[in-house]
């Protein structure tokens, strides 16, 4: 594994990216590239008030430091952090940051896809859609498409 620790963390509040990214890079000149993904929540097309997400908290957080350090043995990353929000998040708001820094982009860039790819389907989270309409919002369950992004990176042997 790299010579550091991931960052996880697992909150109710919001992130500041520019801060997390500051954070990650101050004082390091021996990167050349950070990629971020922000994931937002949608209001899909106009229908939902907000999302609730549940966690497990203790395995949230272990669960998602495992698949940071996975993707740390994977690729020559240089840091990492992975902040996931929980409680009610209403459309436009923050939902996940992904901060990855190496000393080439396409570590960079890998790492991160691989990161979020994993954290779609790995993490323990559970959402509840609230509707605008005060109609009984339904449990977000997991999509196929996610699960495919997964497995283009498992390892054939």
């Amino acid at each position: 594994m790299a010579g550091f620790e991931p960052t996880v963390r697992i909150q109710r509040e919001d992130f500041d990216t520019a801060a997390e990214i500051a954070r990650l890079t101050q004082g390091r000149a021996d990167l050349g590239a950070v990629v971020t993904f922000s994931g937002l929540c949608r209001d899909e097309a106009g229908t939902l008030a907000a999302l609730e997400l549940e966690h497990y908290p203790g395995m949230a957080e272990a669960e998602i430091l495992r698949i940071a350090r996975e993707t740390a043995e994977r690729w020559p990353v240089g840091g990492l952090t992975a902040i996931h929000r929980f409680g009610r998040i209403e459309p436009g708001e923050n939902i996940v940051l992904v901060v990855v820094a190496s000393a080439h982009r396409q570590a960079a860039f890998e790492a991160a896809s691989f990161l979020m790819d994993y954290l779609k389907t790995r993490a323990p989270f559970w959402k509840k859609e609230h509707r605008r309409d005060g109609s009984a919002g339904d449990w977000v369950e997991a999509k196929d498409s996610d699960q495919a992004a997964a497995g283009r990176w498992q390892v054939t042997r």
